[in-house]
This record gives structure tokens, C-alpha cells and sequence, in this order.
């Protein structure tokens, strides 16, 4: 009993250091970032890594963002029971090129109308139509129904070009984070199928399952998408525990195809704090060895979804949404007059 009763007034004492460390270690972190670019966020080391804490997540995540003035947004409802949403530009020159967009979330969580403001922008700043999917979430519904429902979104954009004034020649599909591993698939499957799309846009893409499978991640995955929660997205989307197995698990996880010849040319943006920095790069330079066009943008400083949170307010963020909407222009915008 003595020695108990001596131990415990130091208890509070390591937990209290132990926590004054962990604040210490999070604020050396946080001055990696540009001033410009830290949020609150940034010192809440959150994960999603279970069933409850995701029913917490989607209740803060996927909230509709407001287009703006001069698109108009409408809802198709599609057999199977996804949706699109339509951004068109007002007194946009037709036919346009069109971008089918898929909303991040780590495959778990969000929604088409969280990026109407993203998607209504680029609908107006590059003069296409955006036509964002609302796929359904894993882990109800895993691999590989998101992709069924991101293709019948593509094919229906495909057969109603004519009334949406697209010109089918210049369709590209693009996603954020959990929207460029849909992305990616999609350009994957749709170049096997024959049909391959203009160009993909694939804004922090999450690629690859086996970065989970690294101890070591450089100091990246810090902030907002870390990697318990890449884990769980992953084995919530795949429907099983991750395994470097050597398969290659064929449009269910884009970077472990082994022949990247054929597929469409590529726009890929990422921050250096970023989790999928390593993996997104190595995607990159694959693509270029096996004669892809890629063209890479890394932002300094920059985690993952800062874009989302700051927009252009930030100077990091903001060049990296102009070299997005650049490169979508250059791919399908609308052709320079003859």
C-alpha cells in the first residue's frame, strides 16, 4: 500500500508531460505549414478508424457548398440508384468539353453537392460542363459498386451529349482524393473498354492500398487524412485487410496495375505534407515511363484537402487550383478560333 500511495502523485504528473510533449510535437508540425495556410484543424489529430466515428464524420462532412452566380445546377437521377449534378455555365459556347467529377471522402464519406462551389467555378472558369456523381459510400457498399455507379455516370454523360452540347471527344473525368482513386479506375477501365476519356484530373489521389503498409511516411499524413483513416477508407472500400500480395487487383486500386500504356493523359497536383505524395508521384513517373503525358504539380507546405478549406485565399492553395484549371482548359477547353 505504501509504495501505491507513493507512486500516485506522480502519475498526473508523466501523463501531464506526456500530453505537454504531444502539444509540443503538434505545434513543430503546424510550423511546417505556411502561416497562410494553418486552420484550426490542424491541431486536432483526428482519425477516422471505426463504424461510430465515421457516423460522427458524415454528419459534419459532405454539407452542400453553394455554386456560383452564373452556373445553373440541375439533378439527374440515374438507374441503380446514383445522381449527377449538372453545372452549366450560362451562355456557354456549345458544344464545350465536359468534366465528369467524383467527391472525395476517403470512399466513406461526402457527397456530390459538397463541391458545388468547386465544381460550379470550374464549370465557369474553364467554360465546360461539370458533372459531379453521387456515388454510393463504402462501407455499405464497397468495390466495386462506386465505380459501377462513377461508369454510369460517364455513360451517361456520353449519351446525352447532344443535349447538353458536349462535344464527346473532349469528356474528362477528374476527382479529389477518394475521387481520383474513382477517377483513375474509371480512366483505367474505360481505356480497356475501348473508350477511353480526354484527360483525368486527379487532385490528391488516393492511389494505392500498400501505403498502408509502411511504417515510415516521412512526416506526411499529419494533418486531416492520416493514416488510421487511409486504413480504414481502404479496407471499408476493398471489403477485406490490406495485404501487399502482388495482385493486381484490376481498377480497385489504380496503382498496382502493372501496364500503364494507353491510358489517357494526366494531370496530377499534391502537396509535399500530403500522405499520397510518395505514391501519387510514383504514379506519376509510371504513367511518363510508359509514355503517358503527365504533368505533376507539388505544392510546398501544402496537407491534404487544404484547398478545400482555404480556396484561393491562401497563395499556396490558390496557385494550386489555377494549375488544375489550367491544365483542365489546356485538355478540353474550349479550341482557339480557326
Amino acid at each position: 500500500m505504501t509504495s501505491r500511495l507513493r507512486l500516485l502523485p506522480l502519475a498526473p504528473i508523466t501523463l501531464g508531460a506526456a500530453a505537454g510533449g504531444a502539444v509540443l510535437a503538434r505545434a513543430r508540425a503546424v510550423r511546417e505549414v505556411p502561416r497562410t495556410m494553418r486552420i484550426a484543424a490542424l491541431w486536432a489529430p483526428l482519425a477516422i478508424s471505426n463504424p461510430a466515428v465515421l457516423a460522427l464524420a458524415r454528419r459534419v462532412y459532405g454539407v452542400a457548398t453553394a455554386p456560383v452566380d452564373g452556373v445553373e445546377v440541375t439533378v439527374r437521377g440515374l438507374p441503380g440508384g446514383a445522381a449527377v449534378r449538372v453545372h452549366e455555365p450560362v451562355g456557354r459556347t456549345r458544344p464545350s468539353g465536359a468534366l465528369l467529377w467524383v467527391h472525395g471522402g476517403g470512399t466513406v464519406m461526402g457527397s456530390a453537392a459538397q463541391d458545388d462551389l468547386l465544381c460550379s467555378e470550374l464549370a465557369r472558369d474553364v467554360g465546360v460542363v461539370v458533372v459531379s456523381v453521387d456515388y454510393r459510400l463504402a462501407p455499405e457498399n464497397p468495390f466495386p459498386t462506386p465505380l459501377d455507379d462513377c461508369a454510369a455516370a460517364l455513360a451517361w454523360l456520353r449519351a446525352s451529349a447532344d443535349e447538353l452540347g458536349v462535344d464527346p471527344e473532349r469528356i474528362a473525368v477528374g476527382g479529389a482524393s477518394a475521387g481520383g482513386l474513382l477517377a483513375a479506375a474509371l480512366a483505367q477501365r474505360t481505356a480497356d473498354e475501348g473508350e477511353p476519356v480526354a484527360f483525368q484530373l486527379l487532385v490528391y489521389p488516393m492511389l494505392d492500398d500498400r501505403t498502408n503498409l509502411r511504417a515510415d511516411h516521412g512526416g506526411r499524413g499529419r494533418f486531416l487524412w492520416t493514416p488510421a483513416s487511409n486504413r480504414f477508407g481502404w479496407t471499408s472500400y476493398l471489403g477485406h485487410e490490406l495485404a501487399d500480395d502482388g495482385e493486381d487487383r484490376p481498377y480497385a486500386v489504380p496503382a498496382r496495375r502493372t501496364d500503364l500504356a494507353g491510358l489517357p493523359p494526366a494531370w496530377i497536383g499534391v502537396g509535399d505534407l500530403d500522405l499520397f505524395h510518395d505514391e501519387d508521384l510514383e504514379y506519376a513517373a509510371r504513367l511518363r515511363a510508359a509514355g503517358v503525358a503527365c504533368d505533376v504539380h507539388v505544392e510546398p507546405g501544402m496537407y491534404h484537402a487544404a484547398d478545400a478549406f482555404l480556396g484561393d485565399a491562401a497563395p499556396g492553395t490558390a496557385r494550386f487550383r489555377a494549375a488544375a484549371r489550367a491544365a483542365l482548359r489546356a485538355a478540353i477547353g474550349q479550341p482557339a478560333p480557326a
